[in-house]
Order: structure tokens, then C-alpha cells, then sequence
């Protein structure tokens, strides 16, 4: 029971009622033809960089990227502590623990969005997509630039570069993902427009940190992004029957509200 103001007692106060959510329709579907025309491009550069470097083409770009941001005797990194911070946490962004936390959280949420088919589709690009970077690395086994004093820890073969392949692929194929919740052009180049920016700072921040050739983090964004448009356009009709199997009805925590 309640009292009001003036002392009176009133009787327990309705439950408010319960509001209905609608949950958006689907804006498109992938298109194959462009996002097979994208990867070509993207995969075209990343070959053309793994014979680069395999023939000693990249030395002196990969060494004037190092030094861009260094001064001195002791090639020590320009702009201050505040700069370095800022670039560490962009570099952060594409580091195993936040990169995977930010995959899964994106699948939780398609999930609950009732996109099976995307959050399927993302699954598959991600998992796939760490493994063929593997690949990729031992393909090639270059080591990891001396030239500058490296800013963060770094372990592993250098090329292409780890954070710069998957940021590229998590983050692009996200927001492919998402894009396919509206119609309008503007939204979905926006949304991809965004993650391809965002990929590209945390690949470049690799090289400011020292610790990747810029070669490195162009072969590495080129494959990431190729790899998500690749994914897109392959994997979305064994993600759609994979998502609408009666197992995967099983599995949408909407479907035991």
C-alpha cells in the first residue's frame, strides 16, 4: 500500500503496460556481382604486395613509413604521450580480446534482431577468416621490422599484418551485416564507408607503433576487406540454409520467450 502527500492511503499502484517492439524487415540482400567486383580488387592487392615484398621491392617505401613518425637520434615517436596513448587504444581495437569481443556481442545482437542469416554469415566470416590469415602469414614468415623502437608488445611473423587483417574483416563484415537492416543507399555506405575508416586507422596504427612495415598493414587491411566482401558473397546461401534449419529455430533466444 502507498500514502499520499496528505496521509491517505491508496491502493498498489497498476503495472505499466507493456510496450510491443517491432523489429526492423530486412533493407537488402548482398549483392554478389559488386561484392565479388570489391574482393577482386582487394585480393589483386594483396598479391601484388605479397610479390613485393617476397622480391625486396617494399624496402625503402616500408622504411620511410617507419620513419615518418620518428625524430632523432634515437628515432623516438613524435606528437608526445597523449598521441601515443591515442594510437594504442586505436591499436586496441583490433587486438584479439576486443576484436572478438566486439564479433560476438554483433552476433548476439543480430540474434536477437532475428537476422539468423547475417549473424550465421558474420560467424562463418570470422572463424574462417582467422584461419586463412594463419595461413597467410606462414606463406610469407617475414619477420618483424628493427628499424625503430617498437611502442607495444608484439609476437609472431609480421607480414601481413594480424590486427590489420582482422579489423578489416570484423569490421567490414559487420557493418555488412548490419547494413542489411535498411533500404537506403545512404545508411549502408555509411555504415561500410565507416568500418572500412575505422579498419584503416587501427592497420596504420600498427605502423606508427613500430611493430609492422607499412607493406605489412596494406597486404594485411587488403586481405581482411577482401576476405569480408569474399565471404559475403559465398557464404550467404550456405548461411541462409543454415540459419533456417530447424537447429538454428532452436537455438533464437526469441523463439523460448
Amino acid at each position: 500500500m502507498d500514502q499520499s502527500r496528505d496521509g491517505a492511503t491508496t491502493g498498489p499502484k497498476a503495472p505499466l503496460p507493456a510496450e510491443t517492439v517491432s523489429l526492423p524487415a530486412r533493407g537488402f540482400t548482398i549483392d554478389r556481382g559488386k561484392a565479388l567486383a570489391a574482393a577482386g580488387v582487394l585480393w589483386a592487392i594483396w598479391a601484388l604486395m605479397i610479390w613485393l615484398v617476397t622480391q625486396g621491392r617494399t624496402e625503402g617505401f616500408d622504411h620511410s613509413g617507419l620513419l615518418l613518425y620518428r625524430a632523432g637520434i634515437e628515432l623516438q615517436p613524435m606528437g608526445g604521450n597523449m598521441l601515443q596513448e591515442a594510437v594504442r587504444d586505436i591499436t586496441a581495437l583490433g587486438g584479439v580480446l576486443l576484436s572478438t569481443f566486439s564479433a560476438c556481442a554483433a552476433i548476439v545482437a543480430l540474434l536477437f534482431l532475428r537476422m539468423r542469416r547475417e549473424a550465421t554469415l558474420f560467424g562463418l566470416t570470422v572463424v574462417l577468416g582467422w584461419g586463412l590469415n594463419a595461413a597467410m602469414k606462414l606463406l610469407v614468415g617475414r619477420e618483424r621490422p628493427t628499424l625503430v623502437p617498437h611502442l607495444t608488445e608484439a609476437a609472431g611473423y609480421s607480414f601481413p599484418s594480424g590486427h590489420s587483417f582482422a579489423s578489416a574483416m570484423i569490421y567490414i563484415g559487420m557493418a555488412l551485416a548490419f547494413a542489411s537492416l535498411s533500404s537506403r543507399h545512404t545508411v549502408r555506405y555509411t555504415l561500410i564507408g565507416s568500418a572500412m575508416v575505422i579498419s584503416i586507422m587501427i592497420a596504420w596504427s600498427r605502423v606508427m607503433l613500430g611493430v609492422h612495415f607499412p607493406s605489412d598493414v596494406i597486404a594485411g587491411w587488403s586481405g581482411g576487406a577482401a576476405w569480408a566482401f569474399t565471404a559475403a558473397a559465398l557464404l550467404y546461401e550456405p548461411a541462409k540454409r543454415a540459419a533456417d534449419s530447424a537447429a538454428a529455430h532452436g537455438l533464437d533466444p526469441l523463439e523460448h520467450r
